[in-house]
């Protein structure tokens, strides 16, 4: 019997890591899952240690964990007495499966594995997945709905040399019926992004990005004046992120100076006084930088730079996104782009979009955000309103 296209893909991939993107009810999961019993069946007693993860536990069971037993019992390979309910691990043919959700640290920098299967991988972060992957011996497998336009996975996993992309939709599944099939082209008239994404298994827009009206330029756009410059410390994990904040009394324009791990408060210093005269600008151009860490802007402020400690507050993360979402945005820079493309609200365990920010790669965002809204924030200004 014909399978559905994915599963020949998984079969015939000969890379390290394997993508599937592809829209709904395209198969993809099932016969990924299908491929893997099949592989342990063939290499039985190998001592394979074999991790499937997505981003939460209630969304792993309802999925590839449903989906896993479902396979296995169909075959005939259920044994419950080496299922371990409790651990939710399988030994399949002397081989190991263990169903790990990613919301779960301790685990994911926990023992390797042989073969890693991040299903709907696009609801990992980065770190969630350099931390699978750094324990990871042989094979890793994401498949996902690609309804995100920007996405780490397009940028740290496809351009990689020992990856193998492969894309599917409906129409790659010969088990679909007539009503499911109409069902999914009824998108074609509903929601045309919807459509891409789950109908055609294109990149949509994601409707979870924070910001996406933003503008990358390489000159300073014409009318634009620098007023402040932003800071967020950092130094081992995450970098320093340093950048001059520009207006026309409206729009706001982000150009980033520097962008690094190992920064010192004197090469901050150094940094920003350098660029300062570069740029013929006044050495007592205000910087606004994280109050998080008041011993480093003293020090700093000792180097002869003019530098204050950002507003913050409750609801001032909000506020200040509020600020920027109003205006035009325009950014010079590789690595705020990049930031740009991941920025998003947190979606919950039932697929709503919160009011809540995914805080993990936001660090020139931060640095921006504090520069353009200083003087929004700050209590002597009055009431803060969007203007």
């Amino acid at each position: 019997m014909k399978q559905p296209k994915s599963y020949y893909d998984f079969k015939s991939c000969k890379t390290r890591i394997q993508v599937h993107q592809g829209g709904s009810r395209s198969g993809k999961t099932y016969s990924i899952l299908q491929g893997i019993a099949e592989l342990c069946h063939v290499n039985k007693n190998a001592g394979l240690v074999i991790t499937i993860t997505r981003a939460t536990l209630p969304s792993l069971k309802a999925s590839a964990m449903r989906d896993f037993f479902e396979i296995i019992q169909g075959e005939g390979w259920y044994d419950e007495r080496v299922h371990n309910k409790s651990d939710h691990i399988y030994l399949l043919f002397g081989n190991l499966v263990e169903f790990v959700s990613a919301d779960q640290p301790q685990k994911i920098r926990g023992r390797k594995r042989h073969i890693l299967y991040a299903n709907e991988g696009n609801e990992l972060t980065l770190e969630q997945w350099r931390q699978f992957m750094m324990r990871t011996t042989w094979k890793a497998i994401i498949d996902f709905n690609p309804s995100d336009e920007f996405h780490w996975i397009y940028d740290e996993v496809l351009t990689r040399d020992d990856c193998t992309f492969y894309q599917s939709t409906y129409l790659d599944n010969p088990f679909l019926d007539a009503e499911v099939i109409r069902e999914i082209e009824r998108l074609k008239d509903a929601d045309e992004n919807y459509w891409r994404v789950y109908g055609l298994g294109e990149r949509g827009v994601s409707r979870s990005l924070v910001y996406n009206h933003w503008k990358q330029v390489t000159e300073v756009p014409e009318g634009y004046k620098l007023t402040t410059v932003g800071v967020d410390f950092g130094f081992t994990n995450n970098p320093t992120a340093i950048g001059g904040v520009y207006t026309d009394g409206h729009g706001t324009f982000f150009d980033l100076w520097a962008y690094a791990t190992g920064m010192n408060n004197a090469d901050i210093a150094r940094t920003i006084q350098t660029k300062l005269t570069e740029l013929q600008e006044s050495s007592r151009t205000l910087v606004v930088a994280d109050s998080a860490e008041p011993k480093s802007i003293s020090e700093i402020r000792g180097w002869g730079v003019n530098i204050t400690p950002s507003q913050k507050g409750a609801d001032s993360v909000r506020i200040g996104i509020q600020y920027l979402l109003a205006r035009p945005m325009y950014v010079r820079g590789d690595e705020v782009v990049k930031e740009l493309k991941s920025y998003k609200y947190i979606t919950d365990r039932n697929g709503i979009i919160t009011n809540e920010v995914q805080k993990d790669n936001d660090h020139a965002l931060d640095a921006w955000r504090y520069a353009a809204t200083h003087n929004k924030l700050k209590p002597n200004y009055g009431k803060y309103a969007i203007g």
